[in-house]
């Protein structure tokens, strides 16, 4: 496997698995069978933002009693939800569930968003939580190994976070007019794909199965199967590599 150790100048994409204290995401899906995917954050009243948020489940009484663990948080100054909007009916890993769109007012010193980008972490997709642990897609220019580890150590100290690299996506930095290999995959094999990560296929040792994964889309095996091995054989080559080892 590749290093980045002896590696020049590059920009790499990476999947943070994150937590962090005084958040209220991370403590309304804390073992609950229930997610959020956060999609954009705008400044509101009083030193507040306002996120929108995708509230997703397996049932609508299961989506109800997360709005309702929204609204009861000490660390939410308000919830509205809007109207459904199409656009996100089947963003990732909410394809198949029952969702609500929220407008959620809270403290923006509860977020880590501003220790991310203070450190050249910039987000690069809506993140996701679920189960207590939120999910960042950045991207990072110049990046190395012990550049990377300084940086993530940094915010880690400043707010308590607790943070893991799930995985990298790295290519020099001449190459950077090589498409993102993602976005050539189709909308179905990108969510089965994203919910493989998501559930530790890719980890070592591997954190479910593919039967699991099935079950879990909501398909065949075998068709599972298919849709990840499309992916796969688009997402894996030279120009991008998968470095997994911890930073």
């Amino acid at each position: 496997m590749e290093s980045l150790d002896d590696q020049h100048t590059k920009s790499a994409r990476l999947t943070l698995e994150i937590w962090h204290p005084n958040c209220w995401t991370l403590e309304v899906t804390d073992g609950a069978e229930t997610g959020l995917i956060a999609h954009t954050v705008s400044n509101a009243t009083d030193d507040r933002v306002k996120g929108h948020f995708t509230a997703y489940g397996e049932s609508a009484a299961a989506v109800d009693e997360l709005v309702a663990a929204t609204k009861r948080s000490p660390l939410t100054s308000s919830v509205s939800e809007m109207q459904r909007r199409y656009e996100f009916e089947h963003h990732g890993l909410t394809s198949g569930y029952t969702t609500k769109e929220l407008f959620v007012e809270y403290d923006p010193g509860n977020t880590i968003s501003d220790g991310l980008i203070a450190q050249g972490f910039i987000q690069d997709a809506p993140v996701r939580i679920r189960d207590g642990l939120e999910y960042w897609s950045v991207f990072v220019e110049s990046a190395n190994r012990e550049e990377l580890h300084d940086r993530l150590n940094a915010i880690r100290e400043e707010y308590g976070a607790d943070i893991s690299v799930i995985k990298i996506y790295s290519h020099e930095t001449r190459s950077a007019d090589v498409p993102r290999r993602v976005d050539t995959l189709s909308e179905r094999q990108r969510e089965i794909y994203e919910l493989a990560c998501d559930y530790g296929y890719y980890s070592w040792p591997r954190e479910t199965t593919t039967r699991e994964l099935a079950d879990a889309a909501g398909i065949a095996k075998t068709t599972l199967l298919e849709h990840l091995r499309k992916a796969e054989a688009k997402l894996l080559s030279p120009e991008t590599r998968d470095f997994t080892r911890s930073l």
